[in-house]
């Protein structure tokens, strides 16, 4: 039986469920910063420790498995110590702000090649996504050439009053967008090689918040597909996935209720189209965990978000926040 541990009470309770809705698994600590939010979790699990003391669980010989879901700016070092202490790690995005922190967990991965690391790229568990994949896995939309990804937030406040605009800094891109990158590499089993972005702060002006509130990348596969990428935490939209499949033989495109899949070109209002009503969200943070679990206990687990698909995606990332910085086109360079 895997002994678990959760830092961070937020999404981190859905941690916990995964856990323990796994047959080889159990949690048996959490932390929080917040006693409020410790004694609410007590109330309802006394069988689990509690502690404010990240490193209690971080370093306890008796945990074999971490969840991080801390605030972005604990998660390196939080995860070179769960790895020091030969513990895999379950993050949530991103893994590390900078592109430094994550070349030094490599390092130590590399060192310690029977641990393992994933990251709760969730967009891969909604069902109208496994849909689509399926649908480009058997060739119904030909080649792809083109594609759009939106990471339409639609909760500014989360950046002008939480703690997002508290820390030193960051990332929209490797906290939001980060998602839609990885979705379109899932779904195409394609590879980014370079990358164009621009990004301003016209939605926070005048907020504690100092970064940009909105980022536009442009990328280029390595099988010369291109995507539109951002992350567009201003907008007054729902919270939303807004996602575009461009192929020769016929497009996908994304909706709240339903997706639609077009087969011909034509007029507007005269070309069919058919519609992909599963699931949308239709899956809950503590879902990946399943997959990540049996890895460890040995078992198949298809559905993993490996070790390398982490760092892939948060390389384009990386890629587009400096592409954005040095307003320049940057290569993809991989971890």
């Amino acid at each position: 039986m895997l002994r678990a541990g959760v830092i961070g009470l937020g999404v981190g309770e859905q941690h916990v469920v995964g856990y323990n809705s796994h047959p080889d698994c159990e949690t048996v600590a959490v932390c929080d910063f917040s006693e409020e939010k410790l004694q609410s979790f007590k109330n309802k699990n006394p069988k689990i420790k509690t502690t404010q003391s990240s490193e209690e669980i971080l370093k306890d010989p008796n945990i074999d498995v971490v969840s991080i879901a801390s605030y972005d700016n604990f998660h390196f070092e939080q995860i070179m110590l769960a790895l020091q202490n030969n513990k895999s790690v379950f993050v949530e995005k991103p893994m590390v702000l900078f592109r430094e922190e994550a070349i030094k967990v490599r390092e130590v991965l590399s060192e310690k090649s029977h641990l393992r690391l994933s990251s709760n790229l969730i967009l891969r568990k909604y069902p109208r996504f496994v849909a689509i994949k399926d649908l480009i896995a058997t060739g119904q939309l030909g080649k792809i050439y083109y594609m759009e990804g939106d990471y339409l937030y639609g909760r500014l406040h989360k950046l002008t009053e939480g703690w997002r605009g508290d820390i030193p800094f960051y990332s929209v891109v490797s906290g939001g967008a980060i998602h839609l990158v990885d979705l379109l590499l899932w779904l195409t089993g394609d590879s980014p090689v370079e990358v164009s972005a621009f990004g301003n702060s016209i939605c926070t002006q005048g907020s504690k918040f100092q970064h940009p509130d909105f980022v536009g990348a442009l990328i280029k596969f390595k099988s010369g597909a291109m995507a539109k990428v951002t992350a567009n935490f201003g907008c007054v939209f729902p919270h939303f996935h807004g996602v575009s499949i461009f192929g020769n033989k016929g497009t996908f495109k994304n909706g709240f209720k339903k997706g639609y899949v077009y087969t011909r070109r034509g007029e507007a209002g005269s070309v069919p189209r058919r519609a992909i009503e599963t699931p949308y969200p239709g899956a809950k943070k503590g879902d990946h965990l399943r997959a990540f679990i049996n890895s460890l206990a040995g078992k198949a687990s298809a559905d993993l978000v490996t070790t390398d698909e982490v760092f892939g995606a948060m390389s384009v990332c990386f890629a587009i926040e400096k592409a954005m910085k040095e307003n320049a086109i940057v290569k993809v360079g991989y971890i």
